[in-house]
């Protein structure tokens, strides 16, 4: 054991790739600097072509492109011209050669092709490689109006294969080719070596968008750049290698910053159409029963605060100090600081500083060398900044399965506002939300907002324990608890009662998340996609699985006998018995799948009878908000089960916008909707590396995206609010819990408004509520 490591504070300032002049605020708002690019060598200046995936020969061939949700067609049969369908919520062209392009036997490699933007706005798409197994890596880009060059991305070398622990990489060779964002997970080990297919394709468009394809190819990586992936952030959290023109060069500029926005905020008047809560005093006053609730009022679906005005609810999740940790590279060999108890109720990413004792620390080792080598500067454990180390005993996904971590953000909160920094923040982010027009904190926020009692919030909890559980085909999040299980009961119970006892009956808790993005299983897709959990349900023996014992009981009632059911399955069980070992059968009849259809309605139904009832028996007077689901994972059948047990449902969006069609069946449910997550980011001028799961091409880009969506979203007659995820960007070298590391944020690493953000967000929040009472 070797505890003499070295920890030294290093800064060294790399500026590769931009030159700019320092931000500054005037009036309250971050003045933008004038911001000059200019890359040093162009690594592909000279490119090494290594195939042709399209060669001339073979374009225009149809039995090559599918497009049946999107349309194309060829320029001097050279370009191709992708119109991406606004009216589809996937809208697709897809490539598939008669025999794929084998890659194994190349010199490290990356793909590239030339593209031209013909859209009158930014245009976000996706590319999709897909191999002989049907298996998928993905990538996706924002390029600007008028945009024309290169876009590229590496397939293999150490480029393509370093696990640093983060979703978006850092550009891996200095050029003014455009780098492709990772949209997979190096975790699922996609191997692309041979491509079957290309998929370019985009999502929940709020407008026809049209780009031109032409030269897609696969050429050799230019030589490994020697300080790539090392000094990647500063002092402050920053991009190391990329001023923007929000920089912070010292405390003392970042003190000037502080003192005028707090003047500003200081001097800024209350708007007086607001209710003490946020709600619309201008409006028409209803019933006020002393919490919120939600009424049909001219035909749409309002909240309802608890002094009787309507009420819109709009604002950031996530405000709070957990999940912006990030992991610095080492661990210990104490297994103390990795002990979780079963009796827990806040998971992992949902947990403040964990402390880690001086003994502990002794232990200490490196866990690994590309986490250590991201940072110019960590303090050592004896400074003041050392504080703001904690630790995290799990990750999901990344270069370590635990280890150390450091919150630039809470540092810089410190550096900001000194000794006392929470309260300042607390204070600060208060007459932020009323300043900028916010009615609402949603998922996610430090409780101790709640007893501030100035802005409404959103209660959450997660049910976690040592239940049974269900495997889908794909786990997002982690694996479906089995609701049957008494112990799920019993958790639920524990969750609800400590969510009151931290809102204590407050009219402030505008309503109650219960858990986020579970994993039900796809909307479309396979069999297996759809109904996975139900598959391994039936897998298992009764004897073990709750679940299995449920769906037995409901399959005797339907069929009586075990032959009826062979009958309808056209399996061949020998009785009930040898079915509760084993449910498993190969063929997939039109009964069949609809018997796992009912199977998975059952499942959403127990589960929201358990956390409704709950609910209901614990915080009578609070609203329940609904399951959260993606819509990834939104099965039909889970979203009838929860319209029975929900008084409001809510989605997580990450599209352009809601879509008229697509979402139209939530009018014929009639209820209100929330918007649990949605937002839109960039990494042209925010130094970040990964835009988020939607994109910009710029700052002024990602205000007219925000305000097309909400535009969307207060258009729909059954909205009711929407909540972006989050209120400070992610750590640029990636979250604890997975590397998600995304310009997502009103506020940066350093605490700093986004301005062009935040002028679109008052001038949305100004109006939101005359117009969405306009007939």
């Amino acid at each position: 054991m070797n505890n003499n490591i070295q920890f030294k504070p290093l800064f060294t300032a790399a500026l590769l790739s931009s030159l700019v002049l320092v931000g500054c605020y005037q009036n309250g708002e971050p003045q933008l600097a004038k911001q000059s690019q200019s890359v040093l060598v162009d690594h592909f200046e000279t490119e090494t072509l290594l195939l042709d995936l399209l060669p001339k020969i073979q374009r225009q061939k149809s039995s090559w492109i599918t497009a049946e949700t999107a349309k194309y067609d060829w320029i001097d049969n050279e370009s191709l011209i992708i119109n991406f369908k606004a009216s589809e919520n996937i809208s697709t062209v897809r490539i598939e050669p008669a025999s794929p392009w084998l890659l194994s036997n190349l010199p490290e490699h990356n793909l590239a092709f030339d593209v031209k933007n013909l859209s009158a706005h930014s245009s976000h798409f996706y590319l999709l490689l897909e191999n002989q197994d049907g298996e998928a890596q993905s990538r996706s880009i924002a390029i600007p109006e008028g945009y024309q060059g290169t876009v590229y991305f590496p397939l293999s070398g150490k480029e393509a294969e370093t696990e640093a622990g983060f979703w978006g990489d850092q550009p891996p060779w200095q050029t003014k080719d455009q780098l492709m964002i990772w949209r997979s997970w190096r975790h699922d080990n996609v191997d692309v070596s041979t491509i079957k297919a290309l998929t370019f394709q985009t999502i929940g468009l709020a407008e026809d968008n049209t780009i031109e394809i032409n030269n897609i190819r696969i050429r050799k990586n230019p030589p490994r750049d020697p300080n790539w992936m090392t000094n990647v952030l500063d002092q402050y959290g920053q991009n190391n290698n990329n001023k923007t023109a929000l920089h912070i060069d010292n405390d003392a500029q970042l003190a000037a910053n502080t003192q005028a926005e707090l003047t500003a905020l200081k001097d800024a008047k209350p708007d007086p159409t607001r209710s003490r809560f946020g709600g619309y005093k201008a409006g028409p006053k209803l019933e006020a029963t002393g919490y919120f609730r939600t009424q049909k009022y001219q035909g749409k679906w309002w909240m309802v605060d608890p002094d009787g005005y309507l009420y819109f609810s709009h604002g950031p999740a996530n405000v709070r100090m957990a999940n912006l940790s990030t992991l610095t590279g080492i661990d210990f060999k104490d297994d103390k600081v990795r002990y979780r108890s079963p009796d827990e109720l806040t998971p992992e990413d949902s947990m403040g500083v964990v402390h880690v004792s001086d003994e502990t620390r002794q232990t200490r080792y490196l866990s690994s060398d590309i986490r250590r080598n991201l940072f110019a500067w960590l303090p050592e454990y004896n400074e003041p900044l050392a504080k703001h180390y904690s630790y995290r005993r799990w990750a999901l996904k990344g270069a370590m399965d635990h280890g150390e971590t450091f919150n630039f953000y809470r540092a810089n909160l410190e550096r900001k506002y000194g000794e006392n920094f929470m309260d300042s923040w607390y204070d600060v982010t208060l007459q932020r939300m009323k300043n900028w027009g916010f009615t609402s904190f949603g998922n996610w926020v430090d409780p101790n907002f709640y007893e501030k009692k100035q802005v409404p919030y959103f209660a959450n909890g997660w049910i976690i324990g040592d239940f049974k559980t269900l495997s889908g085909k794909v786990n997002h999040w982690g694996l479906m608890p089995d609701v049957f299980d008494p112990v799920f009961a019993e958790r639920a119970r524990a969750t609800i009662e400590e969510i009151a006892k931290n809102i204590n009956n407050s009219p402030w808790c505008a309503g109650i998340f219960i858990d986020n993005e579970k994993s039900w299983g796809e909307r479309e897709g396979s069999i297996e996609a759809r109904y996975g959990i139900i598959l391994d349900a039936l897998s298992k023996n009764s004897l073990e699985s709750p679940a299995k014992q449920a769906f037995t009981k409901h399959l005797k009632q339907k069929y009586q006998s075990i032959s009826a059911l062979n009958s309808s399955w056209n399996s061949t069980f020998a009785s009930w018995k040898s079915f509760a070992k084993n449910a498993v059968v190969e063929q997939h009849t039109a009964a069949y799948v609809a018997d796992l259809s009912k199977m998975l309605e059952l499942l959403g139904e127990q589960y929201f009878i358990v956390v409704h009832n709950t609910l209901e028996d614990v915080l009578p007077n609070h609203l329940y908000m609904g399951a959260r689901m993606a819509n990834w994972g939104m099965p039909d059948e889970i979203i009838k089960a929860s319209t029975a047990y929900s008084d409001v449902l809510s989605f997580n969006i990450y599209e352009d916008s809601m879509q008229d069609d697509y979402w139209q069946f939530l009018e014929e449910v009639d209820l209100p909707v929330t918007i649990g997550e949605f937002h839109i980011g960039t990494a042209s001028d925010s130094g970040m590396f990964n835009p988020g799961i939607v994109h910009a091409s710029d700052q002024k880009d990602r205000a007219r995206k925000y305000t097309a969506y909400m535009q969307s979203v207060l258009s729909k007659p059954y909205m009711v609010g929407a909540h972006w995820f989050q209120y400070v960007d992610e750590p640029i070298t990636g979250r604890a819990l997975d590397g998600e590391n995304a310009n997502i944020g009103f506020v940066n690493v350093t605490d700093t408004p986004y301005p062009e953000l935040i002028k679109a967000v008052k001038e949305v929040t100004g109006k939101m509520y005359q117009q969405r009472l306009a007939k």
